[in-house]
């Protein structure tokens, strides 16, 4: 494994757990709360942190003092929330233990990074070359993707499905939070 890539797996690492620790600490404010989430309301939560982000490269400015990275965390987050959702579907109550909530979040969060590892090898580290704003873009896309998907209710030809989206847009998430770390 070259040098940098222990670095971008160490650095996903420690950036996951970051958003597992705020994750882990909302679960105890709220419990499961999301698990009332259907997939459009989801996706238009993912919308929603997305537009903020590119909004504040735009602007430069945030009125309510909140900078872009934590939008990136919150991404990662709801990009998992959304993976749980997928498996389990949602339901019009909470569900499930915060520890199950847990189980889940580390599982799909190992698979994100285990699809980041496999990428990051075939595209030789381009990431660390790329402009956080296109991180930005590429993860509005993706969503416009999953919402082309939610109205074909799921018909659609030659796409990778919605997981896919998610499980991308965590990862460019991840690079943007550790692009604005260093």
């Amino acid at each position: 494994m070259a040098n940098n890539e222990a670095k971008t797996n160490a650095q996903f690492e420690q950036t996951i757990s970051e958003c597992r620790a705020l994750f882990e600490k909302k679960l105890h404010d709220y419990g499961a709360s999301w698990r009332i989430l259907r997939p459009a309301s989801l996706t238009d939560q993912l919308f929603i942190k997305a537009k903020r982000i590119r909004s504040l490269e735009i602007k430069k400015e945030s009125l309510v003092g909140e900078g872009i990275r934590p939008e990136f965390i919150a991404l990662i987050n709801y990009g998992i929330v959304g993976l749980i959702q997928l498996e389990r579907g949602f339901s019009d109550t909470v569900d499930i233990t915060n520890d199950e909530a847990m189980k889940m979040y580390d599982q799909h969060a190992q698979e994100a990074l285990e699809l980041m590892k496999r990428k990051n090898h075939d595209y030789d580290e381009a990431w660390r070359s790329m402009r956080v704003s296109s991180y930005t873009d590429f993860i509005l896309t993706k969503i416009e993707r999953i919402k082309e998907i939610e109205d074909l209710q799921g018909d659609t030809l030659v796409s990778e499905g919605i997981d896919a989206n998610y499980m991308d847009i965590i990862n460019y998430a991840v690079f943007g939070a550790i692009k604005l770390k260093e």
